[in-house]
């Protein structure tokens, strides 16, 4: 079947690419120290200014995450705490030790931050945990290796985006039955959307849940989800299949759109979306059909989207070009910018590559929302080990400044 015309389809480069980043690192290709960069973007508001170019925000001794009971943790999606002007960063799988030692917290953890310089002149420093003020600790209330009741065992909940509007906070997840799937299968159980009225001290679930793969819905669309923002009385996200793993080979690259009222949304009332889809020749929203894909090309981890100064920006990591990339658009249902290529796990191959702030085995690569500027972001990136015989200590995320779009 041909697919209808599609804003911004970029064609898989797959091929010329080898096999993405297990490849790519496996190769013995030389590879810089953690948080080496160069030729980094800077700027906010129109002034050059020295920004944050990979600094950890965890595993370094004395830090602020480790004050907090969080030594090793990923992700730290950021978002803003609308009900007292805070900054809420809600983290994956976490450990009061490094690099996956000492005591396991869970997943997902919140650090909070009473105030967040956009200019990058001072790095994000974390002032308080949740759900308590105390020691981090696990946010939802399961059991991790168990079946919490929803048929089969979970192994993890894992956060994709946070938001907090009306006085509620709102956390989509998937549930991890596994991380090591068969190619072509996502590994999911489901996703679901989990809300507080306490600003995170204590987490409800919505009844409806997206089945995953373990419950013969695998590659589901709606798997991972991001919130981009209210924008004209709509609530807009972008959602895309389940690849936390960036095992999924399947995934290849897709994402939909579709938003709904932010009442509707409070209300669980998940079924009032309109998608954003090509129907009788034409892109519209409607809710005669579902979304249908928007962008695709090579299969994608994380991603972020979020509406900063006007326009909307998107971060993802590539996992086959083994970098983070950027798109811009002016309307969540615009066509969007061609990918750029802003933060690479290897600085030397291929040659779009060079130049570019170097870290090895990064992922995640999440939009501030109180990025200085559409053209001066603040990505949250994330990175699992920092050599190829993962020798050296590495899980933490890391803050880069000043990335133009």
């Amino acid at each position: 079947m041909t697919n209808p015309p599609q804003p911004g389809h970029v064609p898989s480069r797959r091929t010329a690419l080898r096999a993405g980043m297990g490849l790519a690192v496996g190769a013995g290709l030389a590879v810089a120290a953690p948080g080496t960069a160069s030729a980094v973007p800077r700027g906010t508001r129109g002034a050059a200014l020295a920004g944050q170019v990979g600094t950890p925000l965890c595993e370094q001794p004395g830090d602020s995450a480790s004050a907090q009971g969080l030594v090793s943790g990923d992700l730290g999606i950021p978002y803003f705490r609308e009900h007292d002007g805070t900054w809420g960063y809600v983290f994956g799988d976490s450990w009061t030790g490094p690099r996956q030692t000492g005591d396991w917290i869970g997943s997902p953890v919140m650090l909070n931050q009473a105030s967040f310089d956009s200019s990058g002149g001072t790095p994000i420093s974390f002032t308080w945990a949740m759900p308590t003020g105390g020691a981090a600790a696990q946010l939802f209330d399961y059991r991790h290796n168990e079946d919490n009741g929803y048929g089969d065992t979970e192994v993890s909940r894992i956060l994709n985006d946070c938001i907090e509007f009306g006085g509620r906070t709102y956390i989509q997840y998937t549930s991890v039955f596994t991380w090591d799937p068969p190619a072509g299968w996502d590994g999911s159980l489901m996703s679901g959307v989990a809300y507080s009225d306490d600003h995170g001290v204590t987490w409800h679930d919505y009844p409806y849940h997206w089945p995953g793969d373990r419950l013969g819905a695998n590659q589901s669309m709606y798997g991972m989800w991001s919130f981009a923002g209210i924008d004209n009385g709509y609530l807009y996200i972008f959602s895309k299949r389940w690849n936390g793993g960036h095992k999924n080979t399947a995934d290849g690259g897709a994402i939909q759109l579709f938003r709904i009222t932010p009442d509707e949304f409070r209300a669980g009332n998940f079924g009032a979306q309109e998608n954003w889809a090509y129907l009788n020749g034409r892109w519209q929203w409607t809710r005669d059909v579902g979304p249908s894909v928007i962008l695709s090309g090579n299969n994608i981890g994380e991603f972020s989207v979020k509406r900063i100064g006007g326009r909307y920006c998107m971060s993802y990591l590539d996992v086959a070009d083994y970098s983070i990339c950027t798109r811009t658009a002016s309307r969540p249902d615009a066509v969007w910018s061609a990918p750029k290529v802003q933060i690479v796990g290897n600085g030397s191959w291929p040659v779009s590559h060079w130049g570019k702030p170097q870290l090895p085995f990064l992922y995640g690569g999440y939009i501030h929302p109180g990025s200085a500027s559409a053209t001066s972001l603040t990505l949250i990136v994330s990175q699992w080990s920092s050599d190829a015989n993962h020798q050296t200590t590495a899980y933490r995320v890391l803050q880069y400044d000043g990335i133009n779009p």
